[in-house]
Parts: C-alpha cells; sequence; structure tokens
C-alpha cells in the first residue's frame, strides 16, 4: 500500500513542539494489514528484529520492536521491553547485550544479528524479518561512496552469511525463501535548510523560550530530502506561502501540490511537498540556523553527510531487491520495480495474499 492508504505518511508524528518528535513505532498505527498479520492468520510463527512499526505487534510471536527512549525518564531497556516481546526480549538481552552500545552502529546490527541466528536454532520462525541499519547510518554520517559505507556493507554481507550459515546448520536453507531488500538509496549532501524559519519571520508560527514552536499557522514536516507544507489558517493563501518559499529558491527542484501528493501516494492532508535540489535537505526544527553546512564538525549533533526522502524517480537513486529459494527464477532480472510491489510478491511467495487489493503488485517475473 501507499502511505496515503496504510497510515505511516512520515518516520515521526507532526509534533512541532517537540525537538525529538516520536516515531510511528506502534503497529497499530497501521490502517491496513501487513506482512505479519496475513502470515499469523495462516498459522505461521512469526519474529522482527527491529522492524519498522512492529511495536506491540500481536501478530509477531517474537518481536524486538525498533524503538528508542525519547523522554527522560526512559531507557532503551525500558522501552524495548514495552514495546517488544518482553520474555522474549529479555532473554536475547541477556544473552547478547554485551554486544550493543546503546543504538550505535555497527555494534546494533552485531548485537541484532545475533539474535537472528539464536531464533533461527531455537524458535524456528517460519517468518523472519531482520532490519539491518549499519549502511544507513554510515551513508548518513559519512557519504555514499565514503569508506565507512563500504566498509558497513562488507559488514552486511558477513552478517548475511552468519545468517544462511544458520539456515543452513538447521537444514532449512534449501526450503526457504530469502529476500534482501533496500527501502532506499541515499545522495551526498552539502547544505540542511530550515524552512520553518521562512513562516516565522512572516509571524506564522510562534516559539517558546527553547525555541520549540508551541503554536502554528503554517508549518514545514521535512522528511530529508523533502518537505511537506502544511496549513492551518486558511487566510493565509496558496501564493503568500509560495512568495516566502521564494526565500529558498534555487534549493528547490520541484513543488508538488495536494492533488499531486495524493496521486504519488503521500500524506494528502498537505498543502505542498517540497523536493530538495541534490545537495540539500530539510530539517523542521527552528533551534538551529536557517542554512549550515553539512561539513561543520559539531560536538551537539550531527548533520547528514548523504540522506534519503528524494522522489524515487530522481536519477541514480534506485534501491535493490534480490530474492532466492523454492520457486524462484535464478536467472530472472528485473531492471525495475516500486516498494510497493514487495508485500504481495513476498505473500505470493509462500502462498498468501493480502484480504484487499493492493496498490503494489506481484512481481510474477521473478517467479519459476
Amino acid at each position: 500500500m501507499n502511505p496515503n492508504r496504510h497510515g505511516i505518511i512520515h518516520n515521526t508524528h507532526r509534533q512541532p513542539e517537540r525537538q525529538s518528535p516520536d516515531w510511528y513505532w506502534y503497529a497499530k498505527e497501521i490502517k491496513k494489514a501487513t506482512l505479519f498479520d496475513v502470515a499469523k492468520k495462516a498459522g505461521y510463527t512469526t519474529c522482527a528484529l527491529l522492524w519498522p512499526v512492529t511495536g506491540k505487534s500481536p501478530s509477531i510471536d517474537y518481536n524486538l520492536a525498533e524503538i528508542f527512549p525519547n523522554r527522560p525518564w526512559q531507557n532503551q531497556m525500558m522501552v524495548s521491553a514495552f514495546a517488544s516481546s518482553t520474555k522474549y526480549a529479555l532473554e536475547m538481552n541477556k544473552k547478547y547485550g554485551s554486544l550493543r552500545n546503546g543504538i550505535a552502529q555497527p555494534e546494533l546490527d552485531e548485537f541484532v544479528t545475533a539474535i537472528a541466528v539464536d531464533t533461527i536454532k531455537t524458535k524456528q520462525p517460519d517468518l523472519l524479518a531482520v532490519h539491518l541499519v549499519d549502511l544507513d547510518s554510515m551513508r548518513h554520517h559519512y557519504g555514499v561512496l565514503s569508506d565507512q559505507a563500504k566498509e558497513a556493507i562488507v559488514r552486511m554481507d558477513r552478517h548475511l552469511g552468519q545468517i544462511i550459515g544458520a539456515m543452513k546448520e538447521m537444514d532449512i536453507y534449501e526450503d526457504t525463501v530469502l529476500a534482501v531488500l533496500g527501502d532506499h538509496y541515499q545522495i551526498d549532501t552539502h547544505t540542511v535548510i530550515r524552512p520553518n524559519h521562512l513562516f516565522l519571520d512572516k509571524g506564522w508560527q510562534t516559539i517558546d523560550r527553547k525555541r520549540n514552536i508551541k503554536d502554528w499557522k503554517v508549518l514545514a514536516k521535512a522528511a530529508d530530502g523533502a518537505c511537506y507544507i502544511y496549513r492551518k489558517d486558511v487566510s493565509i493563501t496558496n501564493k503568500m506561502i509560495l512568495d516566502a518559499l521564494k526565500g529558498i529558491e534555487g534549493r528547490v527542484e520541484t513543488i508538488h501540490s495536494a492533488a499531486e501528493a495524493r496521486k504519488m501516494g503521500a500524506d494528502e492532508n498537505c498543502l505542498f511537498i517540497l523536493e530538495a535540489k541534490p545537495g540539500y535537505y530539510f530539517e523542521s526544527d527552528v533551534l538551529y540556523p536557517f542554512m549550515e553546512s553539512t561539513a561543520k564538525n559539531l560536538p551537539d549533533r550531527i548533520l547528514h553527510s548523504a540522506t534519503h526522502g528524494f522522489s524515487p524517480k530522481k536519477k541514480k537513486y534506485a534501491t535493490m531487491l534480490m530474492v532466492s529459494g523454492p520457486g524462484i527464477d535464478k536467472d530472472a532480472v528485473v531492471e525495475k520495480g516500486r516498494l510497493i510491489d514487495e508485500g504481495p510478491t513476498f505473500l505470493h511467495a509462500i502462498g498468501l495474499k493480502f484480504p484487499e487489493a493492493t496498490d503494489g503488485r506481484v512481481i510474477n517475473k521473478i517467479f519459476l
């Protein structure tokens, strides 16, 4: 499904009053059936390791949810135990917690891979989803083709080998459909833009003493390569907003209307979507300067050297999908695809399908 149908229209909620908005962490926020829902209903044993938006999912038997502490009184173990399968999370943390350094990489992926290997051997789930984040982190911090990113690819290859090794040890590899995929690529950046400064200067926002946005008439909700624009005060016309946005003219590649956003599957409640030109990305706050070079070495925060959130139609911005296993044509090559095609394809590979029509379709070319 596209985001405007499944409901997860951003990584984080629209909470401009918070410097660190809450993420979409919990499965209840998804409006449509998921891979785990369909598999569980069919009698499958399911497992998810740091898979996005799976917190408190009733359809996941062994769940280590992707979540982090976002309040001063919270810690990692507290929020993980609450959002995950508590007994399983505590058991795995007791065994492998020494591998982890908070949510820092590459230690986090070492931790998750160790749990994946253990789970394959001791729990034997029918459906296992593992989210490895090392490469994404290294590209954000150091750049798309940085040495650190290349080293992360080597580590990911090793982790995949560990998982395949566990499957072979349990004699299930030949009977398993294995998919390796990315949900985005990244583009190198040199400048971050904070469009809410433009709206604050117009008097369309008010801020508190910590420079959090406490009230607004027009708001920019950044998604790195793209940025939603929302309006509460209809007396502020489209032209007035577009005139204000001339302050970042030359740095924006495209401005999409609400109708275009709906057609793309994005949040149709927005007024516009901005897409940054390559080299630029957006942030939502007004705490830091209107524009900054990402080359800055800052002690208190990290600016992205590369990021995502751009239109999937942008050139040299494709990600990948590799699939192997029973019923899969090992010689098949599909030049183009969409992320929304992957869910229906994975279910088709194990003889299942979603309970209602989806925006995506089965990639039939990969099957024998």
